[in-house]
This record gives structure tokens, C-alpha cells and sequence, in this order.
């Protein structure tokens, strides 16, 4: 079973699913303790646990506490629960791929356990559930190591929301390649972006890099194009939460103004994600289905009305940055460069 170790953002102990509450951050740390799926799916839509990756394992967990309220009874009615589960869960955010390649890797779990008896069952899909969580552990340590190659002595990056271990159980993407820098004593500095309009980059990369004792400055969002022109900026690198095959790339909404911005004033920009973010059955980001949040999160802030209760909103959580924005993608198998339409087959082999 999957140790937990102190300061992991996610871990499952005594058929309890304990998630770090991200919208508590920076001023509480506080556990949630969920014993059903629908309060994991309340979780994710609330976004006490958000990032590609942490969803995915939410979700894996999530499908294993319905095989836990089924478990006195028969395999069936275990099957039944568990895919009622899946299904529940698999409707609570629809663009981040890592949910449905967890959720895709249980349903195989108990396929595969089709003739178990209960009680060997749910310990196949409990050993699944921790199975996903320990590869999304080990595929950023890799990615981590591989993003070194872009990350030289001294250099300033600019990234976009939040992409370290809160939005991936230990080690995160983007933001644990420049961690890691940081570690291996490259005298980085780090601006990360506000990240409206739930301050993903303030409240949570911030107090992660502080955390990790890594130079950084936060910025609004609309100063970007600022500090690029000043010559601030020697490179750009977001996370992912769903990547086509032709390399197009769903992230965080405002990622593609950077990448804009980014091309006009010279500066790479890099996208950090795992295998599992890639989908290979997406030809192109029109392809990609868009999550739209609810028009409160732009009316309030911080607790407090910015806008007129009534006053029309555009929330969209993402947006698409072509590939030809790319300049590469960090992988756990390595640096991957355009053309990404042949390039990024390494995924689909």
C-alpha cells in the first residue's frame, strides 16, 4: 500500500481519503476526511483539490470508497457501485485528462477482477488507486530531472497558476522542474502570476516556492507583457492539463496570453506535463471540451463583491495555446520538440 509521508497533499489511510483543502491556502492547512464519492466529487468541483494530476488520484480513490460502501455485499453489487462511482466522478470536470486516465485505469482494475471474491476485489482496486498515485509520484521525479536541460545557472522564468506538488501529490510539473532547480543550486528566480480569478498562482505557487525557500515574486496577471519588455524574463514554463496529439495544449485560463506575449518578445515557451496529461485520441485542441465555472468566482474576491451581483460573466477555467506557441514539452521519457504530430507518438506506442 501506498505509505503516506508527511506534507504529501493527498494520501488514503483507514478507508478515509484525507485531501489538503487548497482553498484554505496560504493562511490554513487543513485535511478534508472523505468517506464517500460524492464528497470527492465535491471536492474536485470546489476545487479543495484541483491540478490535473491530484484530480486523477482523487478520482482513483474516489471509485475505491465506492467499493468500500459496497463491500459487504456481493461482487456484483461491488461492480455496480464502483462504476456508479466512476461515473459520478467522471462528470465533475471535464477537460483535465488525468481524471479520466485514472478513472479509465480502475474500470480496467475491475474488469480484470471480474471473477474475485469481494473482499480480493476491492483490495485490486485499492492496490490500483495506489498504484496510479505512486506513478504520478515517480513520472514527476522524472520529469523533474528531464526539465533540467531547460533550465540553466541564474535564469528567470514566468509560469501561470499552480503546478507543483499541490497539483500533484509530491513533486508536481513545471513548478517541480524549477523546484528542483532550486535544489541543485541553480540561483533561479521565479515569477509567478496572480492566476485570476482564484489566485491559484498567489495563494498556492507562491507558498510553494516559499516553502521551498525558492526566490520568487508574484505579479498581476496584466503585467506579464511588462516584465517581458524590461527583459525580466528569460523563459516561460505552465503545466498542462490536457495535451492533443498535435501538441495543442489546454492549461489554466490566461496561459495562452502568455504564450502570445511570450513569442512576441523572443522568450521559449515551455509546457511541463506527463504520459498521462497527452491524449492521442485528441487530434487538436477544437477538439477539447472547455469547463465554464460559475460567474461568483468573477463577482467576488476574497470574500468580498467586486462586481454587480447581476453582471454578466465569461469564466472559462482554461484555454488553448497551440503547438506552434511550443517550444517544447517536458516529459518523464524526455524533451519533446516539434513536429509534436510525430514527436509525441512516443505516448500512443
Amino acid at each position: 500500500m501506498l505509505e503516506h509521508v508527511l506534507g504529501d497533499t493527498i494520501y488514503f489511510e483507514d478507508n478515509v481519503l484525507f485531501l489538503l483543502d487548497q482553498t484554505l491556502l496560504p493562511t490554513l492547512t487543513i485535511y478534508l476526511e472523505l468517506q464517500t464519492p460524492d464528497e470527492v466529487v465535491d471536492a474536485i468541483k470546489r476545487l479543495a483539490v484541483r491540478g490535473a494530476m491530484a484530480i486523477g488520484i482523487a478520482g482513483a480513490y474516489g471509485a475505491l470508497l465506492g467499493a468500500l460502501g459496497a463491500r459487504t455485499g456481493n461482487p456484483a453489487g461491488i461492480a455496480i457501485a464502483t462504476r456508479e462511482a466512476i461515473a459520478h466522478i467522471s462528470a465533475s470536470r471535464p477537460t483535465a485528462r488525468n481524471l479520466f486516465w485514472a478513472l479509465e485505469r480502475m474500470e480496467e482494475a475491475l474488469e480484470q477482477g471480474s471473477g474475485d471474491e469481494p473482499e480480493a476485489l476491492v483490495e485490486r482496486l485499492h492496490e490500483r488507486a495506489d498504484e496510479i498515485a505512486l506513478d504520478t509520484i515517480e513520472t514527476n521525479r522524472a520529469l523533474a530531472t528531464v526539465g533540467q536541460q531547460l533550465i540553466t545557472e541564474g535564469i528567470s522564468v514566468l509560469t501561470h497558476c499552480n503546478s507543483g506538488p499541490l497539483a500533484a501529490l509530491r513533486y508536481g510539473t513545471a513548478l517541480g522542474v524549477l523546484i528542483e532547480a532550486h535544489r541543485l543550486g541553480k540561483h533561479i528566480h521565479v515569477y509567478a502570476d496572480e492566476t485570476r480569478p482564484l489566485l491559484q498562482g498567489s495563494r498556492l505557487t507562491a507558498w510553494e516556492l516559499g516553502t521551498s525557500g525558492v526566490p520568487y515574486t508574484i505579479l498581476p496577471d496584466n503585467a506579464a507583457a511588462a516584465l517581458m519588455k524590461q527583459g525580466r524574463v528569460d523563459a516561460v514554463m505552465t503545466g498542462a492539463d490536457r495535451i492533443a496529439s498535435n501538441g495543442d495544449t489546454a492549461n489554466k485560463i490566461g496561459t495562452y496570453s502568455i504564450a502570445v506575449l511570450a513569442r512576441v518578445h523572443g522568450i521559449p515557451f515551455y509546457i511541463a506535463a506527463p504520459g498521462s496529461t497527452i491524449d492521442m485520441a485528441c487530434a487538436a485542441g477544437a477538439d477539447m471540451v472547455i469547463e465554464e465555472r460559475n460567474a461568483e468566482e468573477l463577482r467576488n474576491c476574497g470574500g468580498a463583491q467586486t462586481a454587480p451581483r447581476n453582471a454578466p460573466a465569461f469564466n472559462p477555467a482554461f484555454d488553448i495555446t497551440p503547438a506552434e506557441y511550443i517550444a517544447a514539452i517536458v516529459t518523464e521519457k524526455g524533451i519533446i520538440r516539434p513536429p509534436y504530430e510525430k514527436n509525441l507518438r512516443v505516448f500512443g506506442e
